[in-house]
């Protein structure tokens, strides 16, 4: 794990946990619709950095250190970064494109940046596999990036927690443009797995043109 990923896992805890003990600091710096609207853009970056939870928290985090290191392998540091923070961008603009009218809307989280890092391996790398908790069994990478893309419009349809389901799909769509940018080559070496990532994000523009979320 190279030093640019524990400072961006280590700057996430630092301002979740100064924002679970700061109720003014969280609100002040949360994804909130009415409030971005008014001017205050800073909401959509910092946002990326406070979690609902020590939960939401870790399954951030630990997403990021495990998929971020595929990332900085094939690529480098700076192409890594220009997925996360590009992911992020692209989270946010989604959120605020789908919510627009919803002034009272409120989400947290780097689920966008991870997402789109997430996305990226898995262009980068689709046969690797990953060990989940008490799953004995490797699950194909793909497998856990489409599953969590599918989880996200569960949320986006519940809407019971704080968490920014939509931007997944933002970040989704963030770091699998760039990465196909940047190796245009995979649309042939990889079609199948391009076209598999592809699949929950155009369930999510069908369902979001034919209103269900």
């Amino acid at each position: 794990m190279n030093n640019l990923l524990i400072l961006l896992i280590l700057v996430n805890v630092l301002i979740s946990f100064k924002a679970f003990n700061d109720a003014s600091f969280f609100r002040k710096y949360e994804f909130h619709i009415g409030s971005i609207r008014a001017g205050e853009h800073i909401r959509m970056i910092s946002s990326a950095f406070l979690h609902a939870d020590l939960g939401h928290l870790f399954f951030n985090m630990f997403t990021l250190y495990m998929f971020a290191p595929v990332v900085t392998g094939y690529l480098n540091s700076l192409s890594f970064l220009l997925i996360y923070f590009g992911s992020l961008v692209f989270g946010s603009l989604l959120t605020l494109m789908m919510h627009k009218n919803n002034y009272h809307y409120r989400a947290v989280g780097a689920s966008g940046a991870v997402t789109g890092v997430l996305y990226s391996a898995i262009l980068l790398e689709p046969s690797m596999s990953l060990y989940l908790f008490f799953i004995p069994i490797p699950i194909p990478a793909y497998l856990f990036g489409i599953g969590y893309l599918l989880y996200s419009i569960y949320g986006m349809k519940a809407k019971n927690d704080n968490i920014g389901h939509t931007a997944h799909f933002g970040g989704a769509v963030g770091g699998f443009l760039i990465t196909l940018i940047k190796l245009p080559e995979l649309l042939s070496q990889e079609p199948l797995m391009v076209g598999l990532l592809l699949l929950p994000i155009v369930i999510l523009f069908f369902m979001a043109k034919s209103g269900k979320i």
